[in-house]
């Protein structure tokens, strides 16, 4: 596994999400400070409901944080909000998640879905639109000619999701969320995309940030992992000590029950 590069891409300090107010009130993401480099894969870990996904669309943007910053590539883009900067973000930072079923919209063939993402780049000739989703099909190892054509229906689950890692490579970011994007696919499949992460990452110099509840997927994938715990990060750093010699509580505990789970198991199955 090649080390990233020592130029940091993300730079994230004291991220805060609430919900809520008063007694209702939910930290969901509370005081989450961390940085992911140029060609680094970090893995975010834990249980349903430790903030997780919280976290991915706060990076995203989708939601927006109550306090802290977020500092991408640089910039300052805690507060975008025009559509025009949040455009200009979002060819940057891409994102793939859990189902992709839900993401693909059913009245729309591969080609269509995977050219609309394309409006971020702005107007483009048809055969530069046509040539980036061929390659971008390609690199998820799917045969252009057989799939642009296809609907949703048409696809298994695990060529879904790789369509939608394709739709998110097709403006070529330089990081990728990618929250829980093994759960809902075969063992093959999951596989596959854990393989095809490590590539993008080796190929393109991609930071990837992986969300998943299972410590041996992020273990397999990532140079360092992230523990979340009710909204906190507990403990964070490199992957194989952490594995190795987890220091809180809760990490100790997260990985021993995954661990007496797996064992004897391989990452696919």
């Amino acid at each position: 596994m090649p080390p990233a590069t020592d130029a940091v891409l993300l730079d994230v300090r004291h991220l805060t999400r609430i919900f809520g107010h008063g007694a209702r009130e939910v930290r969901a993401v509370d005081d989450v400070s961390f940085t992911l480099r140029r060609g680094e894969i970090a893995s975010v870990v834990g249980e349903s409901g430790s903030g997780k996904s919280t976290l991915a669309r706060v990076l995203l943007r989708l939601i927006r944080p109550t306090a802290g910053r977020i500092v991408f590539a640089g910039q300052d883009v805690t507060r975008l909000s025009r559509p025009g900067e949040l455009r200009a973000y979002w060819r940057q930072v891409q994102a793939v998640f859990q189902d992709p079923f839900s993401s693909f919209n059913q009245f729309f063939p591969v080609r269509r879905v995977l050219e609309r993402s394309l409006r971020l780049e702005g107007r483009l000739e048809a055969g530069e639109r046509d040539r980036r989703v061929r390659w971008a099909l390609e690199r998820v190892a799917l045969n252009p000619s057989e799939v642009m054509g296809k609907f949703a229906h048409e696809l298994s689950g695990g060529e879904r999701q790789r369509i939608m890692i394709a739709r998110a490579l097709v403006v070529r970011p330089k990081l990728l969320i990618a929250d829980e994007p093994t759960t809902m696919v075969d063992a093959s499949s999951r596989a596959t995309i854990l393989n095809l992460l490590l590539d993008l990452r080796d190929e393109y110099g991609m930071a990837i940030l992986f969300i998943t509840h299972d410590v041996s997927l992020a273990s397999y994938v990532s140079d360092t992992l992230l523990v979340m715990h009710q909204g906190k990060v507990v403990e964070q750093g490199e992957a194989g000590r952490v594995t190795a010699h987890p220091q809180h509580p809760y990490t100790r505990q997260l990985f021993a029950d995954a661990f007496s789970l797996s064992k004897g198991r391989s990452v696919a199955t």
